[in-house]
């Protein structure tokens, strides 16, 4: 079953469930997801549902940054209800020594030595680490790697 189909499947069991939280939850994430089929005119893959997933959770930390500093913990918990949900779709996240040995092999495998070749190196992670680590934590730490 793909994810797209995964997702709309607990989307019926959350309304079965009677379970209003999760259900709003996945609305919205499924809103994200139908927006950018329409928007783009296809039905999303897997990869391409994993990244608008990965938009989303993104967004919510950012969010609820912003209401912690706005002194709103009742926002700031709704978010983070909408993020353990949503990260259940997520693969399982890497850790800082896979990603530091992955990092590594990028650097040797892309020949970088400078910063300017820091889009190679990105571009050779990003596929192997999406959905899987914070890609901005990521290129912060080819950066510092390459001495930018």
């Amino acid at each position: 079953m793909s994810l797209r189909d995964q997702i709309s499947q607990d989307m019926k069991s959350a309304m079965r469930e009677k379970n209003e939280a999760r259900l709003s939850s996945l609305r919205m994430l499924w809103a994200a997801i139908q927006r950018r089929e329409v928007d783009e005119r296809i039905t999303l893959d897997d990869s391409q549902v994993l990244a608008v997933v990965e938009k989303q959770v993104r967004q919510s930390r950012e969010a609820v940054e912003q209401f912690q500093k706005g002194n709103r913990p009742d926002l700031a918990e709704k978010e983070n209800r909408d993020i353990a949900v949503w990260s259940g779709y997520l693969p399982a996240q890497a850790s800082d020594d896979e990603i530091e040995k992955l990092v590594n092999e990028a650097i040797a495998a892309a020949g970088a030595a400078s910063i300017k070749d820091m889009g190679k190196v990105v571009g050779i992670l990003k596929g192997k680490l999406q959905g899987r680590a914070d890609m901005g934590k990521v290129s912060a730490k080819v950066k510092a790697r390459l001495g930018g």
